[in-house]
C-alpha cells in the first residue's frame, strides 16, 4: 500500500511500537495497516475419498476448486458450507484446514481447506459454475489449472492422503 485509503497521501514507514515498520500516514496521523480480502478455496472429496469436484468458471477451459470471499461477519469455515451448497449444491459434514496462501493478483488471503461431501448425486451447480464433474485424483491432476494455486493446493492435498498421511477430516457442522 503506498497511499493512505481515507485521504490519498503518500505513506511512508514508521515504526510502530512492537509491529515494526508500517505505513504510516502524516496527514491523518495514523498507521495504515494492510488491507485484503480473505476468501477460502476447498478440494471436495465424494464420500468415500477416491475423487474429488472441481468446476470450470468465467469461460475458462481449465478446472478449479471451489472458492468464495468471507463475507463480514463470517467465519472461514462458515464460508465454505455456504459457498459449496450455493456453487453446486452439496453439503459440506466434514473439513479440515490445509493452509494458506496470499494471492497478489486480486489482494487476497487465501485459507485452503479439504472437505467431504454427504452425496455426491446431489450435485446443483448454479449460475455462477458452467461446470462441475468428479475426478479420479490422477485425472484431477490432469485437468486442474497449471501453475495455479488451485493447482497448488490440489498436489498438496492429494500427496498427504495418497501417503496416508491426511488421516481423519476433523471439523463440526
Amino acid at each position: 500500500m503506498k497511499y493512505c485509503y481515507a485521504c490519498g497521501t503518500e505513506l511512508h514507514s514508521k515504526e510502530c511500537e512492537g509491529e515494526g515498520l508500517i505505513p504510516y500516514c502524516n496527514k491523518c496521523q495514523v498507521y495504515r495497516f494492510p488491507i485484503f480480502s480473505t476468501a477460502i478455496s476447498t478440494a471436495v472429496l465424494n464420500k468415500d475419498r477416491n475423487k474429488v469436484l472441481l468446476i470450470r468458471q468465467y469461460n475458462m477451459e481449465d478446472y478449479i476448486l471451489l472458492a468464495g470471499y468471507i463475507n463480514r461477519g463470517e467465519t472461514a469455515e462458515e464460508t465454505l458450507i455456504r459457498e459449496v451448497k450455493e456453487e453446486v449444491g452439496l453439503h459440506v459434514d466434514e473439513f479440515k484446514y490445509m493452509r494458506s496462501q496470499y494471492f497478489e493478483r486480486s489482494n487476497t488471503l487465501m485459507l485452503n481447506y479439504v472437505s467431504v461431501a454427504q452425496d455426491e448425486t446431489r450435485l446443483q451447480i448454479n449460475q455462477e459454475v458452467e461446470h462441475a464433474e468428479w475426478f479420479t485424483f490422477d485425472d484431477a491432476r490432469k485437468v486442474i489449472m497449471k501453475e495455479s494455486l488451485a493447482e497448488s493446493f490440489l498436489l498438496t492435498i492429494l500427496e498427504q492422503i495418497e501417503a496416508d498421511e491426511f488421516g481423519q477430516i476433523v471439523g463440526i457442522v
